[in-house]
């Protein structure tokens, strides 16, 4: 083996990894640093990139895909005021997270907690456990309950898309003074979607609104589906940011597939319209064949995700690299462009 090789004609010796040095820096050099080393620290760091470089590109449409319990780690105000700057675009929400964080908005507190406790003892004292949080399972019901006196303003058996169902409460929460995602959505023009909306404070309240007073409403999730692939068909481009995976992942992946699905329908043709930034903050490995922790490599061979996106997946918590990124996109103060407009989304929504 010939072991005097010419690092010059070496394909693979293309850049130096830089060594971290300690030094007085911002949180946006932090990344950017952290970015020429190695292992999950590269992968934060170029995430952060991606995100940049996608928020300064015109005429992108950018989903936020939200899952996990993010809202009672106290994550809730970073989308919030990532929806108010506008570096994201359309909301797709567990139902947990645009709910619990209503829950802290109405002046109730979540305290710091321990899994190392009697939970018997915790179900005696109605507190309610989230790992290391608890929250008063007393003031968690007076949440349910804003949304079931919500649901009551609406006519009984009224149709809605989740997109619409919540653009009207966050209108509702906006006038009551109750400043959270939904409220700041409504007041930025951004769309939430919530395929699992009953999967959490949404659906108790819908169910205690028919027992109470036989006061239903009807969730269109056809609808809903239609509205958000109608939003990829309008967009000049896509892209994607990921905390967590879940169902809020693949249904923004499956607004790139439908874009091919319905060329082929009008056209006869295959095209593809696929993310062309998309970033995934998550924990889950991707040996188990699940969607959350499904490669973006993997997602190339659907058509979801182009070839030749800028895409990173950095396995570490959200509640680690959540705070990091937003407080460096603070310091980078991007003035966002050509942010898209929603107002033939909500044109016919109204409160009768």
């Amino acid at each position: 083996m010939n072991r005097d090789v010419n690092t010059e004609k070496n394909p693979y010796f293309v850049e130096k990894l830089k060594t971290f040095e300690i030094r007085s820096r911002s949180v946006k050099e932090l990344l950017r640093d952290m970015a020429n080393t190695a292992y999950q620290g590269r992968a934060l760091g170029e995430v952060y990139e991606i995100i940049v470089d996608m928020i300064r590109d015109p005429d992108n449409t950018i989903f936020l895909g939200l899952a996990g319990s993010m809202s009672t780690a106290g994550m809730w105000k970073i989308i919030k005021w990532l929806v108010e700057k506008r570096y994201v675009d359309v909301v797709v929400s567990t139902g947990a997270n645009i709910s619990e964080d209503i829950y802290e908005a109405m002046g109730f507190s979540y305290y710091k907690g321990s899994p190392n406790v009697d939970d018997a003892d915790l179900l005696r004292y109605k507190i309610d456990r989230f790992y290391d949080v608890f929250a008063s399972e007393i003031d968690y019901r007076k949440m349910e309950n804003l949304i079931k006196e919500f649901i009551y303003t609406l006519p009984k058996g009224s149709q809605y898309s989740t997109a619409e169902f919540l653009h009207l409460f966050g209108k509702y929460l906006n006038e009551k003074g109750i400043d959270c995602i939904v409220s700041a959505a409504y007041r930025a023009g951004v769309p939430v979607f919530s395929p699992a909306l009953v999967d959490s404070g949404y659906g108790v309240a819908a169910v205690l609104a028919v027992r109470e007073r036989g006061h239903n409403i009807v969730l269109d999730m056809v609808k809903d589906f239609n509205q958000i692939v109608e939003i990829g068909r309008r967009a000049k481009k896509m892209s994607a940011i990921y905390i967590g995976g879940g169902v809020p992942k693949d249904y923004v992946n499956l607004v790139t597939v439908m874009q091919t699905l319905i060329d082929y329908m009008e056209k006869g043709e295959e095209t593809y319209k696929s993310l062309e930034y998309v970033v995934q903050i998550t924990m889950d490995a991707p040996q188990w064949g699940g969607l959350s922790g499904a490669t973006l490599e993997e997602a190339v061979s659907w058509g979801k995700v182009s070839p030749k996106a800028k895409k990173r997946v950095v396995y570490v918590d959200a509640t680690i690299a959540l705070p990091l990124i937003a407080q460096a996109l603070y310091e980078e103060d991007i003035e966002r462009k050509n942010a898209p407009n929603f107002e033939w989304l909500f044109k016919s929504v109204s409160i009768s």
